[in-house]
């Protein structure tokens, strides 16, 4: 399966639906289900680094507009291109080696079998406020 790696908070939001946007500086022709893995760095408190976290489907890229801004969670930038996605699926998290760019990852885990939202939910309430203290 298809796989790209998304620095935390942004992964979580992701596998939340909050982030229905990820942006990148490159375009890409690739369309359909790609796995969303969190990588490593910077490790957040109460959130899962260098692994797999769902599954999303990519149905659109191109040039961001300011009206992607909120589901993108970040201001538009130059050169940013929009990868619109779409269809959601959490995965049991497991360690996955990241890679630059679009890689491949073999793997065999039932999809929906948790639920990560509300387990992200709880991790990203407790980083912003552990972040928020420091």
């Amino acid at each position: 399966m298809k796989a790209i790696s998304i620095k935390q908070p942004w992964a979580s939001m992701i596998a939340m639906g909050k982030k229905t946007i990820e942006t990148r500086k490159w375009f890409t022709r690739y369309r359909g289900d790609i796995l969303i893995v969190a990588s490593k760095k910077p490790k957040i408190p109460c959130l899962p680094t260098g692994k797999a976290l769902c599954i999303v489907e990519i149905c659109e890229c191109r040039k961001m507009k300011l009206d992607d801004e909120t589901a993108a969670c970040c201001e538009i930038y130059s050169g940013a291109f929009a990868w619109v996605l779409k269809n959601i699926r959490p995965v049991p998290p497991f360690v996955v080696k990241g890679k630059l760019g679009i890689y491949e990852v073999d793997f065999n885990i039932p999809i929906g079998t948790i639920n990560l939202k509300q387990h992200l939910s709880k991790g990203l309430v407790e980083c912003w406020l552990f972040n928020e203290k420091n």
